[in-house]
């Protein structure tokens, strides 16, 4: 079985995967950087290709994971916005929603340049993005943990109390 890690930029998704791999002894696998690997960066992705053809790059990638077993996997974070993606990973994974409220999102990604949705005003792009993909998430997650007061260890001892 996999442990599917989704949520908003900043909600500790590769972070929380780290200590699970190390708790699990599994292999962290992080969709971004499997693309990264791959086709490059991410902003130059977006800039010569545009989003859709990322989505694509994503879904190729998150067919591939979902279709092996024993990982922990980092989506990215507009991962989940295809339902597809959602039925790959489920197929030998549970997913796990690293719920963040906007404003402890804004506090960690404040500043990174790596995440082209939040060009220029990153507060209103998380507020934005929020709005848009918290059904999403909820919609696609087998298990819920707010991650708010939790530091990363914590995240992943009440993932594992629930997977």
């Amino acid at each position: 079985m996999n442990i599917v890690l989704c949520g908003m930029p900043g909600s500790g998704k590769t972070t929380v995967g780290g200590q699970l791999a190390k708790s699990c002894s599994l292999v962290l696998v992080d969709t971004d950087e499997e693309i990264v690997r791959e086709h490059g960066e991410i902003n130059g992705i977006f800039a010569t290709y545009g989003e859709p053809y990322f989505r694509d790059l994503e879904s190729a990638v998150c067919k591939r994971l979902g279709a092996r077993d024993g990982q922990i996997i980092s989506t990215g974070g507009g991962c989940l916005l295809r339902g597809i993606n959602a039925a790959y990973l489920k197929a030998n994974g549970k997913i796990v929603y690293l719920r963040t409220q906007p404003e402890t999102l804004i506090s960690r990604v404040q500043g990174d340049t790596s995440r082209p949705l939040l060009a220029g005003d990153a507060k209103a792009h998380i507020y934005e993005l929020y709005a848009k993909r918290k059904a999403i998430y909820e919609a696609a997650a087998d298990i819920v943990v707010d991650t708010d007061p939790l530091t990363p260890e914590q995240v992943a001892e009440e993932i594992l109390k629930k997977v």
